[in-house]
């Protein structure tokens, strides 16, 4: 027998692998998710005034689950900051905090310089289908205002600029004008009725949609800025005469 026949027949026969076990699927989306992106979604969308309580049974009855993930979702918006704690612990519920001139001042420094930075980049990447898409979102805008109630503008504003914020390719960023957005659209749901003189005074929106038509970045940013500090300067002198 050759050496190589020896080796074989030493070895024994070959032995099937065993197949491991298969992972089990994912769950894609858990209840959790869907009750934080629900009132991320709502906030950000201004659908809550300042000083509005939060009830987990009554988010819980609109989603169609339990309480248990409503409360895991409050429970992380408070930690962000973005709520306040109800009265009566955890089951209470929360509350959207109310924001003051001064504190309002000071998200707008912040949203001026992050979205317009974003702005800049992404007038780098707008393609003729998102000029289209942006000047669809503002015909929306420029109906919805003169809505009874206005009731749908704020939600089309808010895809309007997270449009142009998407282009900039800076997520991290991005996450970061959210987070002040969550903090300031309970204040635009507040002030929007005496708000839409000046809406209709001043369009930087259609300048930033006209500037990404040209690929101009110092445009597009300038017309963002412009957009977020006049208009909160406009803001704040509502809230300090409510104050007053």
């Amino acid at each position: 027998m050759s050496p190589v026949k020896a080796a074989g027949a030493a070895a024994g026969p070959a032995r099937t692998p065993v197949k491991p076990a298969p992972l089990q699927p994912i769950e894609r989306e858990t209840l959790w998710d869907r009750a934080y992106a629900a009132l991320r979604e709502a906030l950000l969308s201004g659908r809550y005034e300042p000083g509005h309580r939060i009830l987990l049974r009554d988010v819980a009855a609109e989603l169609g689950i339990s309480l248990t993930p409503v409360r895991d979702a409050v429970n992380h918006l408070v930690a962000e900051r973005i709520l306040r704690r109800g009265t009566g612990g955890q089951g209470g519920g929360a509350v959207v905090p109310e924001v003051d001139a001064t504190q309002l001042h000071q998200l707008l420094i912040m949203r001026a310089e992050l979205e317009g930075r974003a702005a800049q980049e992404a007038a780098a990447h707008a393609t003729p289908e998102d000029i289209a898409t942006l000047r669809g979102l503002l015909a929306d805008m420029k109906r919805l205002i003169d809505v009874d109630g206005h009731q749908g503008y704020l939600e089309v504003h808010r895809r309007f600029h997270f449009h142009i914020y998407a282009l900039s390719g800076m997520d991290i960023i991005e996450d970061a004008i959210e987070t002040l957005w969550l903090r300031c659209g309970p204040v635009l749901n507040l002030v929007l009725p005496e708000y839409v003189p000046y809406l209709k005074r001043m369009d930087y929106h259609a300048e930033a949609v006209e500037a990404l038509a040209r690929n101009d970045a110092d445009a597009t940013a300038r017309a963002i800025r412009c957009d977020i500090l006049e208009a909160g300067h406009y803001i704040q002198a509502l809230l300090r005469r409510g104050q007053a």
